[in-house]
């Protein structure tokens, strides 16, 4: 098998392998698609949180993005973990210098495990400079309540704080209802010229460190691949669901789900 598409990981690496860089280069390669990154952080972590973060210099990261992608052009990028100022300009400055259309952010904020890894100058950039750069960008409920500064308890909420990021210049929102009680997980596509949303059951479990990653991740790797974006988001939650359900148990605490879910092995190796 040949690799479907190329696409560009910019975010920060987890030990433990469920979130992160990690979680993104297994996402792209399970789905058939050639993974590149750019670290932009290494964290100490496990299933139990954040012991602790060491930030990659701004122009070193900058320097991973445009000497990559000056050899090898990739067809989407994701950025994931942005943890300051300094970090977030030398991306945008990045993404100005190599022009990708198809880019997805996933505004890491919080660990699973309750650590913070942005800080509050950081946020404010990423509300007014790097939203405005991205094709897509996929908060969950915190991160929505922190870049709007509303309060969302149900799916009009959702879609009140999606409209709040367009009016800041985002072109597509997908807010993730995960954190909200509801037997039903619902994810809220939105843009100038529609609201999707997309109903599934929750899947009841602790394991479920990572999601966020991954879901950002397949949703760029369909993009890539040439998906529409509707399409693309009903791909990238389907597959994340299925690796939440696939009941894969690592670690004492949030653990990570199956990336290796939607993967068959063929051949034989002897």
């Amino acid at each position: 098998m040949k690799p479907k598409s190329k696409v560009l990981i910019i975010a920060g690496s987890d030990s433990s392998g469920g979130a992160g860089i990690q979680a993104d280069i297994k996402t792209v390669t399970s789905l058939g698609s050639y993974a590149m990154t750019a670290i932009t952080a290494v964290t100490a972590q496990n299933t139990t949180g954040v012991n602790s973060i060491v930030g990659i210099s701004p122009k070193e990261i900058f320097n991973q993005i445009t000497f990559t992608c000056k050899d090898i052009k990739p067809n989407a990028i994701k950025i994931g973990m942005l943890h300051s100022p300094g970090v977030i300009n030398a991306v945008i400055s990045a993404l100005n210098k190599i022009k990708i259309s198809r880019v997805v952010l996933d505004p890491v904020m919080i660990a699973k495990g309750g650590a913070k890894l942005i800080n509050d100058s950081a946020i404010h950039i990423l509300k007014t400079k790097m939203i405005q750069k991205v094709f897509l960008i996929t908060p969950n409920i915190p991160e929505a309540e922190v870049l709007t500064n509303t309060k969302i308890k149900n799916s009009k909420d959702m879609i009140k704080a999606a409209h709040i990021l367009l009016n800041l210049g985002a072109k597509n929102v997908l807010i993730k209802g995960g954190h909200l009680k509801h037997k039903d997980m619902k994810d809220i596509l939105v843009n100038k010229k529609i609201i999707k949303i997309f109903q599934n059951k929750k899947i009841l479990t602790k394991n479920t460190h990572g999601t966020g990653c991954t879901l950002s991740s397949a949703i760029a790797t369909f993009l890539s691949c040439g998906k529409l974006l509707n399409k693309s988001c009903e791909l990238g939650i389907k597959y994340v669901n299925e690796a939440i359900g696939s009941s894969l148990n690592i670690g004492k605490g949030h653990g990570p789900i199956n990336h290796l879910n939607s993967i068959t092995i063929k051949k034989k190796y002897k």
